[in-house]
């Protein structure tokens, strides 16, 4: 039985597969932090100086704005954050069941055996939308009539290119006040990394996670180590996975001080037509040589339902941050 197994990381010579997984994932969560880390630091001056350039002209309402996100594509997304919530609150919980805040948060939701089952009805949304993503993938492909290398390659693809990396070191030299501000297109670098980072995420987490839930069945023609490794794996992705959303993707996405407290553009699925020549000048102009954009010109959604998206907004900011704090607070002075 796999449980039998009492295997450890930190012998190297024993256990040299569990020592190396564990270091491993040990260096990508601290090398994804330092690098994400410096280029947030060297934004911030950028950033203010945007947020000062909206209110000297007055830019933040405007009668006319550009959809960019069709409905299909904000209630996906809404899936994400539903499901990884759900994951990232009870999977820290049993991560660092020794602290007093899982404790409480066990209690307040009915168990252990409660949270367990929330973690695994939203595995299963993360697995479905997974699903459904890919699937308008092919469909997109098909009906485009589209190889394959022409789906990944295209404009307005999610999969990184000469370009991204272009952009990357262009973006530096803005950053060091070597440069102008480069062209962005539909995607930028950073919201390639995002995507890719989710993509990366449900495929190794729900791989191993898998593997922790059915370990009976996995043990038939998988070695009993495997669950060790998948263990470490899981809970170590799982942390960067929660360490990134929480602080990186909400920083580039929601917490810039010309967005604070939060860009509502992926829950109204739209956004100003200052924002878009500015935030995207490529795109814009490629819009305008098409003549396409006029055709994506809608009136702002009302005042009623933006005051409820940013309710729902700022709250999952607020328990994202206060996850964070709770997990760093748990790693320094009662994680063992």
């Amino acid at each position: 039985m796999w449980l039998k197994h009492a295997a450890t990381h930190h012998n190297r010579y024993k256990y040299p597969i569990l020592f190396f997984t564990f270091w491993g994932m040990t260096f990508l969560l601290i090398g994804t932090f330092v690098f994400f880390g410096i280029h947030t630091l060297l934004w911030l001056p950028k950033s203010f100086a945007r947020l000062n350039e909206k209110r000297m002209t007055h830019v933040f309402e405007e009668p006319h704005q550009f959809v960019r996100f069709a409905l299909r594509e904000r209630l996906l997304h809404l899936s994400v954050i539903v499901s990884f919530f759900g994951l990232a609150i009870t999977g820290m919980m049993l991560k660092f069941a020794n602290m007093g805040w899982a404790a409480f948060l066990s209690n307040l939701i009915g168990g252990v055996g409660v949270a367990g089952t929330i973690h695994r009805i939203c595995a299963v949304i993360t697995f479905g939308y997974f699903g459904v993503h890919l699937y308008t993938i092919y469909q997109h492909k098909k009906k485009n009539n589209l190889t394959l290398k022409q789906l990944l390659l295209s404009k307005n693809s999610l999969v990184p290119t000469w370009q991204d990396l272009l952009d990357f070191i262009s973006t530096m030299k803005w950053f060091l006040g070597f440069g102008k501000r480069p062209a962005y297109g539909r995607w930028t670098y950073w919201e390639k990394f995002d995507y890719f980072a989710v993509f990366w995420g449900v495929a190794i987490i729900g791989a191993t996670g898998l593997l922790l839930w059915f370990p009976e069945i996995f043990t038939h023609v998988l070695p009993g180590w495997i669950i060790n490794v998948a263990t470490i794996i899981h809970s170590d992705e799982a942390l960067l996975a929660a360490g990134f959303i929480f602080t990186i993707h909400f920083f580039n996405t929601h917490l810039r001080p010309e967005s604070f407290p939060m860009d509502p553009v992926i829950f109204t699925g739209r956004t100003s037509l200052s924002e878009l020549k500015h935030d995207r000048n490529k795109e814009y102009e490629e819009l305008v040589q098409a003549n396409e954009l006029e055709k994506r010109i809608a009136p702002p959604i009302s005042k009623k339902k933006l005051k409820l998206i940013y309710a729902f907004g700022i709250t999952c900011l607020a328990i994202g941050i206060t996850l964070i704090v709770l997990i760093i607070y748990s790693m320094l002075f009662g994680y063992k």
